[in-house]
């Protein structure tokens, strides 16, 4: 038995996909063609493609544009040749990359291009961001990602926007990863990566021109079961700024509604960047921030006072798991004491998971209130989410009794 599982997790290391494809878009007389080589990479003088798809057993292959140009309207895709995962440079591998490393390092690329001010780290795992966080150093951002969710980060992808120093090195050689994705390592990085050999180091100098990056469009492909595919432009949150925000309000059977308080600079700060963040999270989601750092991200949820839960519990859990580990250098669940356990619960339940004076942040309107009152039991100060719904008066009451303030981006950031 043991055996037969060993074997269904054996790789596959070529892949039937022919090296070129050509994807043309037919107009009458006019025909617009997209030309894409395989992406191959040689490993002990052996030319070797993706390992494999979302599962062993799952023939993969990657393709980067070569060659030509689309235009749809006003609207004109991102040229050929500004590669970023299409063409990485591989310093390390154990493995070789699969699907699921490579689409991981670009959703955290998706979410890194809209932050260059600071450093940068974001953390993917099952093409899901569990933890993010900006500070004045690369070390610092990469401990307040990590501990966001200790737990999810194990195995994930890391992705920064500075070049990795030793001391952030050493921080990531202290845990278990799959992947870290930089623009550039500094000298004695890897030796220090060299001691875990199965940790897949990618460099892509292009991360230093990330913001470049931002409102380019690329063509989305979406292939349905019976072969079919459905075409999309890619999307980009078009709030960027405060400017782009507008202060929550609505009319409702003849009466105005509007939020009381102007959100105060911070709270600008921490909403925007976790509504930049919320475009690389699976819909339905809610999640929460504060200083710049990930507190409770939920996903992929049905219903949206459900995910605005999982996030609330989320944030409980993985703040006693990190208090646990800097106490005791053990899980939260490995814990035995129960009087340890209880001092823990104590702690994180003042602190309510460290959601007071966090940011609520939406990827769509939400149907009543009760989405938002999830947050604000708990002591966030502010909202930021589409607007739009026939109840948004709902949540505005809400919020205007609990001093809390909330603004609308005027659009909805799904991602499936």
């Amino acid at each position: 038995m043991a055996e037969d599982l060993k074997k269904m997790y054996q790789t596959i290391m070529d892949d039937h996909f022919p090296p070129r494809m050509e994807i043309s878009f037919i107009d009458r007389e006019k025909r617009q063609t997209l030309v894409y080589e395989k992406v191959v990479w040689t490993i002990d003088n052996i030319e070797k493609g993706l390992r494999y798809g979302e599962n062993p057993g799952q023939e993969a292959a990657q393709y980067r544009l070569i060659n030509g140009n689309l235009i749809l309207g006003q609207t004109e895709m991102i040229q050929p040749g500004q590669y970023l995962v299409s063409d990485i440079e591989l310093l390390q591998f154990g493995k070789h990359p699969g699907k699921i490393n490579l689409t991981d390092a670009d959703n955290a690329l998706n979410i890194l291009r809209y932050f260059a001010e600071k450093p940068t780290v974001v953390i993917v795992k099952h093409n899901n961001p569990c933890g993010v966080a900006q500070s004045d150093s690369l070390e610092d951002a990469y401990m307040k990602a990590y501990m966001a969710d200790r737990i999810a980060a194990f195995g994930g992808c890391i992705a920064v926007n500075r070049p990795v120093d030793r001391e952030t090195a050493e921080a990531i050689y202290r845990q278990y990863a799959e992947v870290v994705v930089a623009p550039d390592f500094e000298e004695g990085v890897m030796d220090i990566f060299a001691k875990k050999k199965n940790l897949r180091v990618v460099k892509i100098g292009n991360i230093q021109r990330l913001q470049e990056f931002v409102g380019r469009k690329y063509i989305d492909f979406k292939s349905l079961m019976d072969g079919g595919l459905i075409a999309q432009w890619s999307f980009e949150p078009a709030a960027r700024s405060k400017e782009d925000l507008k202060l929550a309000e609505c009319e409702y059977k003849g009466k105005k509604y509007r939020i009381q308080r102007e959100p105060t600079p911070r709270e600008y700060e921490d909403m925007l960047f976790g509504w930049l963040v919320e475009s690389g999270v699976t819909s339905n989601s809610v999640i929460y921030v504060k200083d710049f750092v990930t507190v409770g991200i939920g996903t992929g949820e049905q219903d949206r006072v459900g995910v605005a839960e999982i996030a609330r519990d989320k944030a409980y859990r993985k703040l006693a798991d990190r208090y646990c580990y800097e106490m005791y250098n053990i899980p939260y669940n490995d814990l035995k004491d129960p009087d340890k356990k209880v001092e823990i619960d104590h702690r994180v339940a003042l602190e309510r998971g460290g959601l007071i004076g966090a940011a609520m942040i939406s990827d769509a309107f939400f149907p009543f209130r009760d989405g938002v009152d999830v947050g604000i039991r708990e002591g966030i100060t502010s909202v930021i989410q589409p607007g739009g719904s026939l109840n948004d008066y709902q949540s505005i009451e809400a919020c205007n009794e609990s001093g809390v303030t909330m603004v609308y981006t005027g659009q909805r950031s799904f991602k499936h």
